[in-house]
């Protein structure tokens, strides 16, 4: 695979400006239309990207390499916010009042926007093809489970799906490994 550092060095501004403007502006579970519709803006950069809105909702399956024969792989992040005021100094701190990324789904969502525009570019150096699963409402409505229960796997079928959590506990540049479930979505 092609040396992808320079790709991050380029998009990663707008990756961090999708970040904070996700962070200003907090959806809660099954309301995350204005972040769809910012996560639309920036899959639409990627060529050959085949795009299902309204999945669950609010959710967002995005299929890179669809006619690729080898194993599917799917990358997933969270998009909603908790019903909490942000009392954080932050410049991006939330503009809405009740409500705001406690838990770092801005950052989740961002990342996998940021996988997406990576692996766009290296989309002919892939073996098979890549799903890039936005879900609704996984702090306490269960969207994961509406997800799997409008077909989502008959839908999109793949051999494995893989999503990552911030750990602010964690040394910057480390990462956390378990086989199997962990911090399954709701």
């Amino acid at each position: 695979m092609k040396d992808i550092q320079p790709l991050i060095d380029n998009i990663l501004p707008e990756i961090v400006d999708l970040r904070h403007t996700l962070h200003q502006n907090p959806e809660l579970g099954y309301e995350e239309h204005q972040t769809a519709t910012r996560v639309l803006e920036h899959l639409n950069k990627i060529p050959d990207l085949d795009m299902r809105t309204n999945v669950a909702e609010t959710g967002i399956v995005a299929t890179l390499g669809k006619d690729k024969k080898g194993p599917c792989v799917a990358l997933r992040a969270d998009m909603d916010a908790l019903p909490m005021q942000e009392e954080s100094n932050l410049p991006y701190k939330s503009q809405t009042p009740g409500k705001m990324h406690a838990c770092g789904h801005d950052g989740h969502t961002s990342c996998l926007v940021g996988a997406a525009r990576i692996l766009g570019q290296c989309a002919d150096e892939l073996d098979g093809p890549v799903k890039f699963i936005f879900q609704p409402a996984e702090e306490n409505e269960g969207g994961g489970g509406v997800m799997v229960e409008e077909g989502l796997f008959e839908q999109f079928p793949c051999e494995g799906v893989y999503g990552m959590h911030n750990m602010p506990g964690l040394e910057v540049g480390h990462f956390a490994m378990r086989e199997g479930p962990i911090m399954a979505a709701f």
